[in-house]
């Protein structure tokens, strides 16, 4: 990285472009004493590719360990796009690094234990309570097409219905069970989830889902804005080394006894790996005033 006084211009600059002119003549973020980006340095610089590259096939997280923002492109980058996000990457001079994941973004909905609605089939992620009511979340983009849900493919056996459902933005449903239903146990596959936490980089996750069962891997970054193929940026993600595939989105992220997030989207499939994005479980638990037990 540069020295402080040239890390000061170029980001003072940067800073201006972005409509905090008076913030970066006052105060000119400096960079950690571990020499890397401080916050201000970090938060500049996701404004910048917000503004600059945020075409699909495009995501970008800030990796905490390292103090850098992670810039992926998929598959589907290439030519002058490709160029684009390189310039771009270029000029945050060391404040974020470029890497190319396998496959492409998307929304990981053809529709954990599997749910059905009329079209797509998904996952349940955590079966959650407020009083006396039970609910469960799935992924905002499974919740917004669906209104109601199933528990097998005939369809014969109500789940509930769709109360709410935010995607894109954000990326999580919530689904109330139907009277008739009464089965909804606090675990993940057999594991007991007694609580909902953050996700922290370098954090060893499991996820499961209709499709690939469980899986686990790292987490890599947080707060990633990502934009999927077909439309649609979700941001503030989890992003991870864990795979995934089309229905099991919706489907529970943890660690251990802890709820993470839900399936998102992410490229790649359980074959060859592939890197996920999950919505953070605590952002849709406030949203909807309810919690895990």
């Amino acid at each position: 990285m540069s020295s402080n006084l040239q890390l000061a211009r170029r980001m003072g600059a940067l800073v201006a472009t972005l409509g905090l002119a008076a913030l970066a003549v006052q105060a000119p973020a400096q960079a950690s004493s571990d020499g890397g980006a401080s916050r201000a340095q970090l938060a500049a610089a996701m404004k910048h590719l917000d503004r600059s590259v945020a075409f699909a096939g495009t995501a970008w997280g800030v990796d905490t360990s390292a103090q850098q923002v992670v810039v992926s492109v998929d598959s589907t980058v290439k030519g002058s796009r490709l160029d684009k996000v390189k310039h771009a990457v270029a000029d945050l001079d060391g404040t974020a690094r470029l890497q190319t994941v396998a496959g492409s973004f998307r929304a990981l909905a053809s529709g954990g234990d599997a749910i059905y609605g009329s079209k797509y089939r998904c996952s349940l992620g955590f079966n959650v309570i407020k009083g006396t009511t039970h609910y469960f979340l799935t992924a905002g983009h499974c919740g917004k097409p669906e209104k109601k849900w199933w528990s097998t493919s005939s369809r014969t056996t109500l789940l509930g219905n769709t109360l709410s459902a935010s995607f894109p933005g954000n990326d999580y449903a919530l689904v109330q069970y139907t009277s008739s239903f009464t089965d909804y146990p606090g675990t993940v596959g057999g594991q007991d989830i007694t609580s909902a936490a953050n996700a922290v980089v370098g954090e060893s996750v499991t996820r499961r889902g209709s499709t690939t069962g469980i899986r686990t891997g790292r987490v890599t970054a947080l707060n990633a804005t990502v934009h999927y193929q077909g439309g649609g940026t979700v941001s503030g993600m989890i992003q991870t080394t864990v795979c995934a595939e089309p229905g099991d989105s919706g489907g529970a992220l943890y660690d251990g006894t802890k709820a993470l997030g839900l399936t998102s989207g992410g490229s790649g499939d359980c074959t060859t790996g592939g890197t996920t994005f999950f919505q953070p479980v605590t952002e849709a638990l406030a949203a909807y005033g309810v919690q895990v037990y």
